[in-house]
């Protein structure tokens, strides 16, 4: 292996506050210096992590423009590759929301030349799988183009692809969102189709239901047929029947008849996203009591790899649900509940599931998690309840129940070298998940220096082949850059080490030196990030 493959060692070092001579550095929003990431990697960062809520130096408004003047250019450059990006990242299940893959498509459909707009527009139904996403792309699109022949051609084949049955259940389920409805875009779209149950289906949505047609609706169309029933119905046994005869979703039951009766007939057909989100609900209405067939029946779907892979469960979506369902109460108020040790258990499973197969790399591997203010502002994702620094402790405890020789540290204010702030932390692979989350939540955080792994590591005689660290990159702290950090510790240890930086939010920057070929940026809530990382520290480079 050669060392010199990776870069050229210098002995010059720089403090944080300023850019390192002759480099691309940048000046990031906490008053340091990173490298900016190329357009394309802030392409992967804003699909998967998304804007929701902004950071602790960059408001939502103002990150949501950077990025799509990004996303802009990178259409200009090559929009079907940015389709083609979208494609992979919405269908492969690794974004944890399909709004910003929406955004991005409608932004190719608005902005791009006139073969991306094609492009784009012919794989809508890729992307809006379910009524809600074809709702919200409605209502990007507009920023962006008006409704012209190809746009309404685009969503008019939306209705015509889908089956006729599958079709009809997503108009129950998904009636309207963000003031759009199926009726508004029929109506923009004017599909014609020979399909006598789908011309049949297209007057309902359009005109509503014509009773002296009621023997064609339950012949032909029996989920709309009991949907219009269940509303006259006067008891929950008459809905829990017209639910489990005709697999009605909840969403299609009146308020008043969502009885634990009827949330229970449900139960066996829900898709497992919605298990997930209504997990409290489920106990709050004592459904999911010990040893109950309902119990037995969450659990097995929750902690099914394939189910989960088949429901495009993202790990940040299990874990979300994991810190909700164990504070016991909703999160705007929607009752409280008593949490089931074996739901919790089964959500614990279900995170590690939810991510590709990892190998092990069998190499030395320091962690180190920033658990600095910044990490803490706001949700990952549009989660609130996931932190940034929540979730970097979710992704490390992936490395730590797939390798076996590993350090775990903090950028903290006490411990260890207390007066440089990193600390050991007292983490274990038989830790639940949900106490991992907890303790580093109680943290004492200072100020994130990124060089001071590498440092600690040559500080105390520790050989490492990987470090990796889990940052939002928004660094100022320390007299010298990380990657002059590493460089020094390649050359006193004679180990061409790798250096992995884990983004935790879809902002510029990296303290990766994308130049040099050991050092990678990783978007951190991705299924398939502890994979790259695992094939990146295994390779040997030449």
């Amino acid at each position: 292996m050669s060392y010199q493959a990776y870069t050229t060692y210098t002995t010059k070092v720089t403090p944080q506050s300023e850019p390192i001579p002759g480099s691309n550095q940048v000046p990031n929003t906490a008053g340091g210096h990173s490298f900016e990431v190329d357009i394309w990697t802030r392409l992967n960062r804003f699909l998967i992590l998304g804007t929701e809520g902004g950071t602790y130096y960059i408001r939502q408004k103002e990150l949501t423009k950077k990025n799509a003047k990004s996303i802009r250019k990178c259409i200009l450059e090559d929009g079907k590759r940015v389709v083609d990006t979208v494609l992979d990242i919405s269908d492969t299940g690794r974004a944890v929301k399909n709004d910003p893959a929406l955004f991005v498509l409608a932004m190719c459909a608005g902005l791009g030349d006139d073969f991306t707009r094609k492009y784009a527009l012919t794989n809508l139904p890729k992307i809006a799988r379910i009524g809600t996403h074809l709702f919200h792309f409605a209502g990007y699109v507009e920023q962006f183009r008006g409704w012209g022949r190809g746009l309404r051609k685009a969503i008019a084949n939306w209705y015509l692809l889908k089956e006729t049955d599958k079709l009809a259940y997503q108009s129950v389920k998904y009636q309207q969102r963000d003031g759009w409805s199926h009726k508004d875009l029929l109506r923009l779209s004017h599909p014609h189709t020979k399909d006598a149950n789908k011309d049949l289906l297209f007057e309902w949505i359009t005109k509503g239901y014509n009773s002296s047609k009621e023997d064609e609706y339950k012949d032909s169309l029996n989920i709309i047929w009991a949907f219009e029933k269940v509303k006259s119905v006067q008891t929950d046994v008459e809905a829990a029947k017209l639910v489990e005869e005709h697999k009605l979703p909840l969403e299609a039951v009146p308020s008043n008849l969502k009885t634990p009766k009827v949330l229970e007939t449900a139960l066996p057909h829900l898709g497992l996203t919605a298990i997930i989100r209504n997990l409290g609900n489920y106990t709050k209405h004592g459904i999911l009591t010990p040893q109950s067939d309902a119990l037995k029946l969450v659990t097995s779907r929750i902690t099914d790899k394939g189910q989960l892979q088949k429901a495009r469960i993202h790990p940040l979506s299990v874990l979300q649900a994991m810190q909700t369902y164990k504070s016991g109460k909703g999160l705007k108020g929607s009752g409280e509940w008593e949490v089931s040790p074996q739901i919790v258990d089964a959500l614990d499973d279900a995170f590690y599931l939810s991510f590709d197969n990892i190998i092990p790399t069998n190499k030395r591997v320091m962690l180190a998690l920033d658990v600095s203010s910044s990490m803490t502002w706001e949700g990952c994702g549009g989660m609130p309840s996931v932190t940034p620094r929540v979730g970097s402790a979710a992704m490390a405890m992936v490395t730590m129940r797939t390798e076996s020789d590993y350090l775990v540290t903090g950028f903290t204010s006490s411990g260890g070298w207390s007066e440089s702030g990193i600390s050991i932390l007292d983490l274990s692979p038989k830790m639940r998940l949900d106490d991992v989350c907890d303790r580093l939540e109680n943290l004492n955080f200072g100020g994130t220096d990124c060089s001071l792994p590498m440092k600690y590591a040559l500080e105390n005689n520790l050989k490492f082949d990987a470090f990796v660290v889990y940052t939002d990159s928004e660094t100022w702290a320390g007299d010298s850059h990380p990657v002059e950090a590493l460089r020094d510790y390649r050359k006193k240890t004679g180990i061409p080490a790798k250096l992995i930086v884990v983004g935790m939010e879809a902002n510029d920057f990296t303290i990766a030196d994308p130049d040099d070929i050991g050092m990678l940026d990783v978007v951190g809530f991705d299924t398939t990030a502890p994979s790259v990382m695992s094939d990146f520290i295994r390779e040997d480079l030449q």
